[in-house]
């Protein structure tokens, strides 16, 4: 357990707690994680993970600019359900694009854990991009990601990730629950003789 890994962790909490709570704060917040742990990741050979938070710095300027759009009146972001097709569009790519970096990762690198490393790689890649659509089922996909995360990090010694990742699948789970019940309660019909109340 480094210096860098504690550091990185604190701001990947405060991050993820952010998007919990649907604050767009999370999204610069979040820029300073994914670059602290690209650079971990390096250290540790999972280069697939280090790649992936580098894509992850961009995806974070565009989870800034769709979240600066579709406010609540409480000045939240609204959520949204994830349309059907989208959903095995990028599930679909997500698992594509698994089997290219995997085999990439397998044949020319040395890296420690090629083939789970560049699945979890793509399909984090999908929950951060429902994610940034304010989809509500990006948190779903975090908590089954992030669980197999908890395994590959405490195989490569990286304890304190491990326990970070443990505590996104609680948070993940939170936002799951927080997100569907603002989803339910602004697709709720109003009382009788509340129209136009805003």
């Amino acid at each position: 357990m480094s210096p860098l890994e504690i550091i990185a962790v604190l701001f990947n909490i405060l991050g993820v707690w952010l998007t919990t709570q649907r604050i767009r704060w999370c999204w610069p917040v979040s820029v300073v994680a994914v670059l602290l742990y690209a650079w971990i990741f390096f250290e540790v050979k999972l280069y697939c993970d280090m790649l992936l938070q580098w894509v992850f710095a961009v995806l974070q300027g565009y989870g800034w600019w769709r979240w600066s759009q579709g406010y609540s009146a409480a000045g939240k972001v609204e959520v949204q359900r994830l349309p059907r097709r989208e959903a095995i569009i990028s599930l679909v790519a997500g698992l594509a694009g698994a089997a290219v970096l995997g085999a990439l990762m397998q044949r020319y690198t040395d890296a420690s854990a090629p083939w789970i490393d560049a699945l979890l790689s793509s399909l984090s890649l999908v929950a951060s991009f429902w994610a940034a659509r304010k989809y509500v089922a990006s948190w779903g996909l975090w908590v089954v990601l992030d669980s197999a995360y908890v395994g590959l990090f405490l195989s490569r010694d990286l304890q304190l990730t491990a326990a970070l990742y443990a505590g996104f699948v609680v948070l993940a789970g939170y936002g799951l629950l927080a997100w569907r019940n603002e989803l339910r309660a602004r697709q709720r019909p109003l009382p009788a003789g509340v129209e136009g109340v805003q």
